[in-house]
């Protein structure tokens, strides 16, 4: 193994290469990870709210169970990230190991279905090949060491929850959590920053974007932004610091007002529409991740100069 590691040191495009190869392979399961967790979420909350029915409600609610939700018999036995297997959503066909290559599986079918001909989104290999080249420039980056390890699990995680937080506005627990606990974990070795700075990061994220929205809310009586954005900042905190946070902040700001501004003046949306703000922190956490410090020291410089 240590041979391997100075092999792939010596040969960062080599490395680069092969963690292309491996991320556009996880960059497939994404695409599941995207599409069936909020199903998962919505059918265990369904599934709460039919028990709580039945315990407590018998005789004042009838029928509105029904109406609430698909019947639980009515689902498949087993629904999760990895049972039943890929299948077309129209016909239901299943889809062959070899179409499902990363990337190659899409382009072989022509990117539609084998059997009733439907349309498959481009959206999936677009997914493959971004994990891939994202993963490829932290190998690139970080060569063959933890923060390399650490950082694609990372970039694995914002990619589900951006393409989760563009379909649903949502920005599942289940993702963000378990990463701002690894974030905590890693730091306590100083992988990125000191655990100082990483707690003092993940408290200063939530707090921040959480007075943000109480003070907007006391001002206009709507809400601008979920408690998941609050998590995300916090998860960004815990793993690159305090000091990332005001570059995070800066650069989500931005870029989601100058898209958000472009949909508008297209008609792609209205000003009354929410737009998710979740992918535009994640784009500025993972540009922070790999060039964070000098961007801030590129700002600092320009500020005082």
């Amino acid at each position: 193994m240590t041979e391997f590691i100075q092999l792939m040191a010596q040969y960062p495009l080599l490395f680069a290469s092969i963690s292309f190869f491996f991320a556009t392979v996880i960059g497939s399961f994404l695409n599941v990870v995207i599409h069936r967790l909020p199903v998962m979420m919505k059918r265990e909350w369904q599934l709460e709210c039919n028990q709580y029915l039945d315990e407590y409600h018998k005789a004042t609610v009838t029928g509105i169970k029904d109406k609430l939700a698909q019947p639980i018999d009515d689902y498949p036995e087993k629904y999760n990230l990895i049972v039943p297997g890929s299948s077309c959503p129209k016909c239901k066909t299943s889809i062959k190991p070899w179409h499902n290559l990363p990337i190659l599986g899409w382009l072989i079918l022509g990117g539609k279905c084998i059997h009733c001909k439907t349309h498959i989104s481009a959206r999936y290999p677009i997914i493959e090949a971004l994990t891939g080249m994202m993963v490829a420039y932290l190998a690139y980056h970080f060569g063959p060491s933890w923060q390399f390890a650490f950082g694609t699990i990372l970039t694995f995680g914002l990619i589900a929850l951006t393409g989760i937080d563009l379909d649903e506005m949502l920005l599942p627990d289940q993702i963000t959590l378990p990463l701002l606990w690894i974030g905590i974990l890693i730091n306590l070795n100083g992988t990125f920053v000191s655990i100082t700075d990483a707690v003092i990061g993940a408290t200063a994220g939530y707090m921040s974007l959480w007075s943000v929205f109480w003070g907007f809310k006391l001002l206009t009586g709507k809400e601008g932004m979920g408690y998941g954005d609050f998590k995300l900042l916090a998860m960004f905190g815990a793993w690159l610091g305090w000091q990332q946070l005001p570059l995070i902040i800066l650069l989500s700001s931005i870029v989601g007002a100058t898209v958000g501004l472009i949909l508008i003046v297209t008609n792609k949306t209205s000003s009354e529409h929410p737009i998710p703000f979740g992918p535009y922190l994640s784009f500025a956490g993972w540009i922070s991740l790999v060039s964070g410090p000098q961007l801030t020291l590129l700002y600092m410089s320009y500020v005082t100069s």
